[in-house]
Order: C-alpha cells, then sequence, then structure tokens
C-alpha cells in the first residue's frame, strides 16, 4: 500500500510537471532514500537524467562514511552521485542549523543544472513542523505558508512534491524494500526546536485533534494563497522604493506602507543579498529609527545581518569582522583586492606611470581636490559627499610617497589627475559589503 502510494504521488506529480530534468537532493536518510529509490524504479524520471547530490557538512566524525554510502545506494541503483564537501560557518552568529543550511543551499544553487528540479524528500509531517515553528516565532502570511512546493533556486528550481504525503507512507516505503539508510544523532537531540516539536509537541497534539496535520497543513494553504495575493503588492512596493545603483530602500516610503506588505517587503529584500530576516523585535527597531534625523547613523544589527539608517534610506549589509587594516598596498594599476571584499582597478587595462602607495584612514588626513580652492580635511569631505559612514574606513587613500593625492575615484588631486591621464585610465573602487 505504501509503495502503491508514493509511486502514484510520483507518477502524477512527474505527469504534471514534465519540463526540466531531475536531481534528488540526497541526503541518506529514510525520507531521501524512499524518494530516491522510487524515481529510480520509473522509466519517465530516468529518462529525464536522473541523479542525486548529497553535501557532506562535515560536522559529524561519520560523515564523509555517509557520503561514501549514498555514492554506494547510488551505484547500485545505476545512478550518478555528486558529494560536495562545505565548511560551515560556526562564527556567523545565526545558530549551527541555520548556518548548515545555509551553506547547503549555497551548493545546491551553484551545481543546479539550467532548468534542474532539485526534488526534495519533505512531506506533509516536515510541512506541519515548519508552520508551527513559523507560528511559534511571530510569522505573518508568509512563514505560515510552510514551505512551498516550488521556488526557482540557482539555474533551476526546489520541488517539493510530497508535501501532502505523511511520513509514515515513506517509512513504510523503506521498511517494505529494506532499504540501507543512515541515521543522523543529530535527529534525536529534543534540545533543537524541531526535533522537540516532532517527538514532544505534536505527538500530543495528535492525541487530542487527530487531525492536526491536515488541519494545519490547510491552514498553511490560505496563508500561501493570500501570502501570494499580498506579494503582488509588496513586489510593485519595492520597484519604487529600491534604488538600482546602491540597493537602498527609501526608508520613510518603506515605513509608510502597511505592515501587510512592509514586513514581507523588508524580508524579501534581505534575502535577496544572502541577509537573514530580523525578529518583531528587531524590525520594530528598523521601524523606530526610519525617522532620524540627519548626523544620527542608527545601526541595527542581529546574527547574519546589520541594517544602516543613513540619509533617509535603509542600506543592508552582513556584519563586519572588526580587523585591523593591513599594512600599506603598492598599486599600480592592476585590479587590488581590498580588505573588505571590495577593490581597485583602473577603468580599463593599463599600467601606472608611478608606484603609488594604498592606506587607509587613520585621522588628519588632507588633501586639495580638483575644484576646490582650499586644501580639505578628509573628515569634512566625508561629511558633505556620498560615502556611507561604514566604508569610510575601508576607502583607499592613493599617497605619491607622503603626499595623499587621491581617495579612491571620488577626490583627486592636480598630481593625481596627471598620473591618471598619463595611463589613459581613471581609478575605479568597488567598496566591498
Amino acid at each position: 500500500m505504501a509503495e502503491a502510494s508514493l509511486s502514484g504521488v510520483l507518477q502524477q506529480a512527474l505527469c504534471t510537471h514534465r519540463e526540466g530534468s531531475l536531481c534528488v537532493a540526497y541526503s541518506g536518510g529514510p525520507d531521501s532514500s524512499a524518494l530516491l529509490h522510487a524515481l529510480a524504479h520509473m522509466p519517465e524520471a530516468r529518462a529525464r537524467g536522473l541523479r542525486a547530490l548529497h553535501v557532506d557538512h562535515g560536522l559529524h566524525a561519520e560523515s564523509a562514511r555517509w557520503a561514501a554510502h549514498c555514492r554506494a545506494f547510488c551505484a547500485a541503483l545505476g545512478l550518478p552521485c555528486d558529494v560536495h564537501v562545505v565548511k560551515v560557518d560556526r562564527s556567523s552568529g545565526i545558530g549551527l542549523e541555520a548556518a548548515a543550511r545555509h551553506a547547503r543551499y549555497a551548493v545546491f544553487a551553484e551545481y543546479l543544472h539550467e532548468n534542474e528540479r532539485l526534488v526534495f524528500g519533505h512531506h506533509l509531517d516536515d510541512q506541519v513542523e515548519t508552520v508551527l515553528l513559523k507560528l511559534l516565532r511571530g510569522a505573518g502570511p508568509e512563514g505560515l505558508g510552510g514551505m512551498r512546493a516550488e521556488r526557482p533556486l540557482g539555474h533551476g528550481a526546489v520541488w517539493r512534491p510530497l508535501l501532502e504525503v505523511p511520513r509514515q507512507v515513506l517509512r513504510d516505503y523503506v521498511q517494505t524494500h529494506d532499504l540501507p539508510c543512515i541515521h543522523d544523532p543529530s535527529n534525536d537531540d529534543r534540545q533543537l526546536a524541531r526535533n522537540h516539536l516532532r517527538h514532544e509537541v505534536i505527538p500530543l497534539l495528535r492525541t487530542h485533534w487527530p487531525q492536526a496535520a491536515i488541519s494545519v497543513a490547510h491552514s498553511a494553504k490560505l496563508c500561501r494563497t493570500a501570502a501570494d495575493e499580498l506579494q503582488n503588492e509588496w513586489l510593485a512596493a519595492l520597484e519604487t522604493l529600491r534604488d538600482d545603483v546602491t540597493n537602498s530602500l527609501d526608508a520613510r516610503g518603506w515605513l509608510a506602507l502597511p505592515p501587510a506588505l512592509r514586513d514581507p517587503l523588508l524580508a524579501h529584500w534581505l534575502h535577496s543579498q544572502g541577509l537573514t530576516a530580523p525578529t518583531t523585535g528587531q524590525r520594530q527597531q528598523i521601524e523606530r529609527q526610519c525617522t532620524a534625523q540627519d548626523g544620527q547613523l542608527p545601526c541595527i544589527q542581529w546574527p547574519g545581518a546589520e541594517v544602516h539608517v543613513w540619509k533617509n534610506r535603509l542600506w543592508a549589509m552582513a556584519p563586519r569582522n572588526s580587523v585591523p587594516p593591513p599594512a600599506n598596498l603598492s598599486w599600480q594599476g592592476e585590479r587590488l583586492p581590498l580588505p573588505d571584499g571590495g577593490s581597485l582597478s583602473l577603468t580599463h587595462t593599463a599600467q601606472l606611470p608611478v608606484l603609488l602607495d594604498v592606506r587607509w584612514r587613520s585621522g588628519g588626513e588632507r588633501i586639495k581636490p580638483i575644484g576646490h580652492r582650499h586644501t580639505r580635511d578628509l573628515r569634512s569631505l566625508f561629511q558633505t559627499g556620498a560615502i556611507p559612514p561604514w566604508q569610510r574606513d575601508v576607502c583607499p587613500l592613493l599617497y605619491e610617497g607622503d603626499e595623499l593625492i587621491a581617495v579612491a575615484d571620488r577626490w583627486l588631486s592636480e598630481r593625481a589627475a596627471e598620473i591618471f591621464r598619463g595611463a589613459g585610465a581613471q581609478p575605479r573602487w568597488q567598496p566591498g559589503r
């Protein structure tokens, strides 16, 4: 019965979604093993280039053995299995689970083929857990809509065809076919929120409400429909509020939106930059700071992101590590990587007639820019110029000997202009995040 149910659902899903090759996100656990095995026995799935992709997070002593297991399982099915080892950033401040997920999805996005569907074994019980976790974190319609059955990723798309199938159907399939599966001991750690829900809370709910999973999933569908309708509105607002050049948002325009549009717009804007979304309290801090007066430079930080309010706009970036500036660098026009992840180069390939030193702000620097009658203090130039405060300490200063002749590509002295004219090119500073 389990085999017929799982195969039947997948058969119907393949008929409904005929486009794109297929890649299973294969962890080696029971759910993805059942999914991969069932698809491997469908000629129409093999005809679409069925393959598996396994991510080795390196977080467990057995992870290399798990990767070998996945290769062997796929080899027995006659399927290719790509294994990618990642290094999970434990210092990101977003928690180990979230950091591992971020690393995993980065691999998926990078190695997914053009128009390929990345198929997940997420099922009804996973969806229920996701919705309950979102509810407990105070999510709105987007979060309460749970996991989407489809969404773009990299060059292809995520596809979850089993969101209406109970976990037990997949486990019965594994038992029926006696499939070898990996048991990740972290799934038993009830200190983790999802595991606590799975092993403690949801079973208790079902003793009083046997249809709890179906009801929660139904509510998720209603929320998803509402969220999709709202999305049309906040995407239109985003086009108006976002500056294409700086990717900053009109702070007061964003604040004027109703919360139903304001909250998902902010989350989308952050996620599109690879940043985490704020909690309700952190978002409220951003709202309070949107009307900051000139001269105030609010910065709202949380693990994985920070938002600055400057010149009545919101600017988002990853938190910067407090690393002391490096020693002076030498530059003669080649592309020069900078400490913040940016670069200094010329507008086209050329070599400067002299070797310049690249230094960073230490205080008291002065320069006489072209068009200015007097020598200017760097601090006053920064204050009146268009360089955001968080970029000022990493702005490259160009010296010839002990004379400051250029501030990145923003202010040049007569001597700097002469040097760049001689090279037939102009400096170009690309700030990092």
